[in-house]
């Protein structure tokens, strides 16, 4: 169990990284992403394991790359153009 955790930890952290190195302009700091990454990675570890039981490491670490790429893509901002107010709000 506690290499589940660790491995799914490091795919969070792999991610977080993939993500950065990719989409560095519309993501924040680092500071922010590998935190993220990673503690999403963690909480779909143990949410898979408890639901599926011990003993199917492969879907554990399937759930946990998922929520991980979940909780990374809340992070991205939108890109190309700056979003302004409508003549309405103005």
């Amino acid at each position: 169990m506690i290499w589940e955790f660790l491995g799914s930890a490091a795919l969070g952290l792999a991610l977080s990284w993939a993500a950065l190195r990719s989409l560095a302009d519309r993501l924040p700091s680092g500071r922010a992403v590998y935190p993220t990454g990673a503690l999403g990675a963690l909480f779909g570890a143990f949410l898979t394991h408890a639901a599926l039981d011990p003993g199917h490491v492969p879907a554990t670490l399937a759930g946990a790359v998922s929520v991980s790429a979940v909780t990374l893509s809340l992070l991205i901002r939108p890109g190309g153009r700056r979003l302004t107010r409508s003549a309405a709000a103005q």
